[in-house]
């Protein structure tokens, strides 16, 4: 690190190279950029990153990040709270939302079942999806899972929980994910044509 500046620098380049998709170079090319304009590029993210940070809510009813709690898709009474997309990660959320397919509410899982990674069914934030089925107001549940081993074991578990919950119509996105591939990851009309091809699981 020596010749790139003092130790203020060598922070910030050790803390990007920590963002996922950076590594030491991208690193040091963002740090440069940010560096070069401190006033206009670096003090206005600073400032942005920190508000963020204080704001920041987990959402109690969906796991959503947000600046409310509820969050806004909670909130939004133009929602149907009758139709629930279980995804994995709150990055899953914001790629269907940013698709604009879904007019439901969400439930995100915070992971999926991986028993080598020692994450089990007490892992899952699943709590508040039982509560909204066990006040009857639910017609469907959409599992939105990535097409992966663990998204596979994690959307058969589901399953097997939701099979008590008569009147409730269980399906899965179809068509437009590939195997191994992340929600996260895939374009807008890949992401309509797999959600308005879900079938019955």
């Amino acid at each position: 690190m020596s010749g790139m500046g003092g130790q203020e620098i060598e922070q910030l380049i050790r803390l990007l190279g920590r963002l996922p998709g950076f590594g030491p170079r991208s690193a040091r090319r963002v740090a440069l950029y940010l560096l070069k304009e401190p006033q206009t590029r670096l003090a206005p993210l600073a400032r942005a990153m920190e508000r963020a940070g204080n704001a920041i809510k987990t959402c109690s009813s969906c796991g959503n990040l947000d600046t409310i709690n509820p969050c806004h898709i909670c909130s939004d009474p133009l929602r149907d709270q009758g139709l629930i997309c279980v995804v994995e990660t709150v990055g899953d959320l914001w790629a269907l939302e940013r698709a604009g397919v879904h007019r439901g509410v969400y439930q995100v899982l915070g992971g999926t079942l991986s028993p080598l990674a020692g994450i089990g069914p007490e892992d899952l934030d699943v709590a508040p999806l039982f509560e909204k089925l066990n006040k009857g107001t639910v017609r469907e549940i959409i599992l939105a899972l990535g097409a992966t081993v663990e998204g596979a074991t994690t959307m058969h578990w589901l399953m097997d929980q939701l099979a008590s919950y008569g009147g409730v119509t269980v399906s899965r996105v179809a068509q437009g994910v590939p195997m191994g591939g992340a929600l996260d990851v895939l374009d807008d009309g890949t992401l309509a044509a797999a959600l308005g091809a879900r079938r019955p699981a």
